[in-house]
């Protein structure tokens, strides 16, 4: 049986502090990701706001950091996923894609995607002019008209991102102000390359063999238009990654982890962090605080745990 002090569920930011911070502990911890470590901050061209990198620094870098100086400590990583977790016999077991593992605590620290328009055409044409990875596939769309939907931090760092490639693009939002940093709304705004339509939202993506436009709605008139682009990249917003936790552990409304201010989960010996916890801020930064508070609240845990088992 694979029994390890911890399993940490996700590799993001949170989960890489959290397994550093164990590791670190001579905690026997293992990392769990089933996909690129980093997790959404991996995807990100620049990272302006983390403290230690004046200059900034790609969230790919940032991500290799942090997988490295865990590494360093002893931190034992899987290229896996969780698709279940039970409680069995005073352990934890967490059913992966590939084996079944056992621990005597777990964080969750399993992140979000990006969150969907939900319109028709949209699921049609990814890939085929639909993207929620400027990173991923800004450069092929060199030369070409493009969109943005959205109006917060990630949509209007992206948008100046995609200026490298596309030859014009519009910025929609549905409603009159970008939510976006002061700094980044200035920056957006002055980019000769980038027109900001307010008050607008996407109703439909239209096109052949791949997309041709967008039928857009403006959200004070009615009124319906026809934008030619070629591309459309969504950043609206995150959706956590807890599918395979409902009935296990208390979520939200919208899926959400519900945490006390321990970071505590509704089950004795889980503990959870980061974007996929209820109050998630979506800032680095942060993220790496929960996972560093979780690891040292799991580790009080497994502390009493040992504890008990000598009294």
């Amino acid at each position: 049986m694979s029994l390890f002090d911890c399993i940490v569920v996700g590799g993001g930011p949170a989960g890489l502090t959290a397994g550093l911070y164990l590791a670190r502990g001579k905690q026997n911890t293992l990392l769990l990701e089933k996909h690129v470590f980093g997790g959404q901050i991996a995807l990100t061209h620049l990272v302006e706001n983390y403290p230690g990198f004046p200059d900034g620094i790609s969230g790919i870098d940032l991500s290799d950091k942090f997988r490295l100086q865990a590494e360093r400590f002893g931190l034992k990583i899987k290229q896996d996923g969780a698709i279940s977790i039970s409680k069995e016999e005073g352990l934890f077991k967490v059913k992966t894609q590939s084996a079944d593992l056992f621990a005597k605590a777990v964080i969750l620290t399993v992140g979000s995607n990006p969150r969907k328009l939900g319109v028709p055409g949209e699921a049609e044409f990814l890939n085929r002019g639909v993207s929620y990875c400027a990173t991923c596939d800004g450069a092929l769309f060199d030369g070409l008209d493009i969109a943005v939907v959205g109006g917060g931090d990630s949509a209007a760092q992206e948008s100046l991102f995609l200026t490298r490639f596309a030859k014009k693009l519009y910025l929609i939002h549905r409603r009159e102000q970008m939510r976006a940093q002061p700094t980044l709304r200035e920056r957006v705004l002055a980019n000769k390359k980038i027109e900001f339509l307010p008050n607008k939202v996407v109703t439909q993506v239209v096109g052949d063999n791949a997309m041709t436009g967008l039928i857009l709605e403006d959200t004070k008139t009615g009124e319906k238009s026809h934008l030619p682009v070629e591309g459309l990249f969504v950043f609206i917003g995150l959706e956590p990654n807890t599918w395979f936790l409902k009935g296990f552990i208390e979520l939200d409304e919208r899926g959400y982890i519900v945490t006390n201010e321990r970071l505590q989960t509704s089950v004795e010996g889980v503990f959870a962090a980061g974007d996929c916890r209820k109050g998630a801020s979506g800032q680095v930064a942060i993220a790496v605080g929960e996972g560093c508070k979780a690891a040292l609240e799991a580790q009080h845990y497994l502390q009493d745990l040992a504890q008990c088992g000598k009294s």
